[in-house]
């Protein structure tokens, strides 16, 4: 970041929501005009760190004695400006609390559908190119197969932070994966989503900001807006999430979270770099703000090499993992887990409680089973994506030679690029086809972006092959140029 970015980290005391002078000063030389007078200069510069989102409702500027004598104008301009943003409803007066910026933080926005909603929504007589379910392995089969729950008085009754004996299991697993752990630190969930959304409605209020990839897992984002909250998305690079522009995005935007899918992305099956890994750990205990590391897809490697947590880089850090059996043992089962300060859990322990109250005890007993095997089945999850992503590239090169896509180096998806047109016009048409699949849209963060299909390579054989002719079919149908089927 340069120095003027990095002065924009002190515009408002995140802890007092009370705006610098001095800061409003040294935006003082973009504000002067020739074309406008000097109060209304000042007025426009305030309003437009308003709607960019530098200032929010409820920040305090400075008295007008106080910028006046910052900004180097007479008392009678600042008082000027800000009568002016006053009558635009920008800026609210309260005796005794100073001039603040207006309004309070939107109600939450109660959705019929988030965008995730259409990741479901397959009609009958459609091949699933839509979600990226992998099938459970026949190890794990045979580990259900055989599963005897040994039921004593430690598993009668259901505590909403888990079994202790999974608990204890889920940390020195972590421990031995290199991101050291302890019981008190881990709450078991009902699969990663529930962690992701357990941990949106502890931290994230009404107007808040999250900061994310710029395209990203709609479960998170989803659960964001209908808190009222506004997600950001930061944009990827082949080595991750550009941290300059995170870095910038967190002095500028003041999030309460930062969310992050950093190891075999859902959807484009990028790998995080170590220094980036590392940069972006710096920055959450730099700047205290909560980072969640989504990592159910981090053991589906093809390489077998799994890094290490963003909590490992730095322990001192704010720093939330989430985890889960779905990707590796079975999807079904709905057992994840995430770990956190221990005061955190506690936190969300009380939430769980005014939920569903607790993990099912059954499920939780067979997850005991599973994790004895859990190198296993992560060797096999990975080895298995990796081969189906190879066929599923085959079969992509084959039918659709001009669509643009670099192979995933892990997790279950194609991220494929249409070379003109727009995906979600694309998608319907291609329903028509009889084929079903997910657009830039259903994963877009803030921008609706509208060139990208997500191919999942989890599908059988059969309905892969059968669903890549469909689509060849239905593109071949399509005026990508002008976004219509041809006729």
């Amino acid at each position: 970041m340069t120095l003027v970015d990095r002065a924009t980290s002190a515009l408002v005391d995140q802890r007092t929501a009370v705006v610098s002078a001095a800061q409003l000063a040294l935006r003082r030389g973009r504000w002067a005009t020739t074309e406008t007078t000097l109060s209304a200069s000042l007025a426009d510069g305030i309003a437009r760190l308003v709607r960019e989102g530098e200032l929010r409702g409820g920040d305090r500027l400075p008295s007008e004695r106080t910028l006046a004598t910052t900004v180097a104008v007479s008392r009678g301009t600042v008082v000027s400006a800000y009568a002016r943003l006053y009558d635009d409803g920008i800026l609210d007066r309260r005796q005794g609390s100073g001039t603040r910026i207006a309004g309070t933080a939107p109600a939450a926005a109660r959705q019929a559908a988030g965008r995730g909603e259409a990741l479901y929504a397959l009609p009958p007589s459609s091949l699933d190119l839509l979600r990226a379910v992998p099938a459970i392995s026949p190890r794990a089969v045979a580990i259900v197969e055989r599963h005897r729950p040994v039921l004593d008085a430690t598993t009668a009754e259901a505590d909403p932070a888990g079994l202790p004996n999974l608990r204890a299991v889920i940390a020195e697993t972590m421990t031995a994966d290199g991101t050291p752990t302890t019981s008190a630190q881990t709450l078991v969930t009902h699969g990663g989503q529930q962690a992701l959304s357990l941990l949106v409605d502890e931290l994230v209020g009404p107007g808040d900001t999250v900061l994310t990839e710029e395209v990203a897992w709609p479960g998170l984002t989803d659960a964001v807006r209908r808190r009222g909250g506004q997600v950001h998305g930061i944009r990827l690079t082949p080595s991750g999430i550009d941290v300059d522009a995170l870095e910038t995005a967190i002095v500028v935007r003041r999030p309460v979270l930062i969310a992050l899918n950093p190891h075999n992305h859902n959807p484009t099956g990028m790998q995080t770099s170590l220094s980036v890994r590392q940069r972006i750990a710096d920055l959450s205990a730099e700047h205290g703000i909560t980072v969640v590391e989504d990592r159910v897809l981090a053991h589906v490697s093809f390489d077998g090499v799994t890094p290490p947590s963003f909590a490992a880089l730095r322990p001192d850090a704010p720093i939330v993992v989430v985890e889960s059996l779905s990707k590796w043992a079975w999807e079904g089962l709905r057992v994840g887990w995430l770990r956190a300060d221990p005061v955190l859990v506690r936190r969300l322990r009380g939430l769980r409680q005014t939920t569903d109250l607790s993990t099912s005890v059954p499920s939780q007993l067979l997850a005991l089973d599973l994790f004895t095997e859990a190198p296993e089945l992560r060797r096999e999850a990975a080895t298995v994506h990796r081969d189906a992503a190879v066929a599923a590239g085959r079969l992509l090169r084959a039918h659709l030679p001009d669509w643009r896509w670099s192979p995933p180096r892990g997790g279950l998806c194609i991220w494929a690029q249409l070379p003109s047109g727009s995906a979600a016009a694309f998608a319907r048409h291609a329903a028509g086809f009889g084929v079903s699949v997910a657009g830039s849209a259903q994963f877009a963060s803030d921008v609706d972006a509208d060139d990208h299909i997500r191919i999942p390579v989890t599908s059988a054989p059969r309905v892969l092959e059968a669903g890549m002719e469909r689509l060849s079919r239905a593109w071949a149908g399509y005026d990508g140029q002008k976004g219509a089927p041809l006729l």
